[in-house]
């Protein structure tokens, strides 16, 4: 099994693991471990307490470069949103790492394997090897492949209300009309693509795209608010 795991992230991702016994440890749960004592092996839950703050941190500090008009609060809950235990189970099987866990029999029969909080820890575990083998930049190129895309794709963008955010940053020297205007339609009645821009004190401000109107909106504003911190940096 475990060399199937390791073609699995050669293959999606481009990780060949220097310490395999690292790769292992990540994939073993305590309930394997009590039931196999004699072979003296260590479970994943001190690598799950590394790969928590590795993640953590990594995150953070891609939520502060690419939403710098979000309050620290906003910020905080989005970042709650991306790490809590579901979330990262939905990581973990995309991952297909939980194919690859290894569990005591109880554990098995009591379907351990498609538990949220098992998967989030294995998740974070296999992170903390990550982190130890390869260091913060591999952990990094991982992430960038695994959570960020769904970040930009908005699968949090309940979190993340952009249209108020620009709200907030147009009208602080007072009040001013902003229009989100459709602009065009395309693709078949079940897969349509929205695109809407927005203007506002006769200046377009910004363009965006998305499987809805309310999607295409919030893109725009993204764009709009990405467009104004980059202006203030100049």
């Amino acid at each position: 099994m475990i060399q199937e795991l390791i073609y699995l992230i050669k293959d999606k991702y481009e990780i060949t693991f220097k310490d395999i016994s690292l790769l292992e440890q990540a994939f073993t749960h305590s309930s394997y471990v009590n039931e196999h004592r004699h072979l003296e092996m260590t479970d994943n839950e001190r690598l799950e307490f590394l790969g928590d703050a590795v993640l953590e941190l990594i995150i953070s500090d891609y939520l502060y470069h690419h939403y710098q008009d979000l309050p620290e609060g906003k910020l905080t809950k989005l970042r709650a949103t991306i790490v809590r235990e579901d979330s990262l189970a939905m990581f973990a099987k995309d991952c297909q790492f939980d194919k690859f866990i290894r569990l005591g029999k109880g554990e098995e029969n009591s379907n351990g394997r498609t538990r949220s909080s098992l998967l989030c820890d294995l998740f974070e575990s296999f992170l903390g090897a990550l982190f130890i083998d390869q260091g913060q930049a591999a952990a990094e190129d991982f992430i960038g492949q695994v959570i960020i895309p769904r970040i930009e794709a908005g699968a949090f963008s309940h979190e993340m209300d952009h249209k108020t955010a620009l709200q907030e940053v147009l009208q602080k020297n007072g009040d001013i009309l902003i229009e989100y205007q459709l602009v065009k339609e395309e693709g078949p009645a079940h897969s349509r693509i929205f695109h809407v821009e927005i203007n506002a004190g006769g200046k377009l401000l910004g363009v965006g795209s998305g499987k809805s109107k309310k999607a295409a909106e919030q893109k725009a504003a993204e764009v709009a608010l990405a467009d104004i911190a980059s202006k203030k940096q100049l």
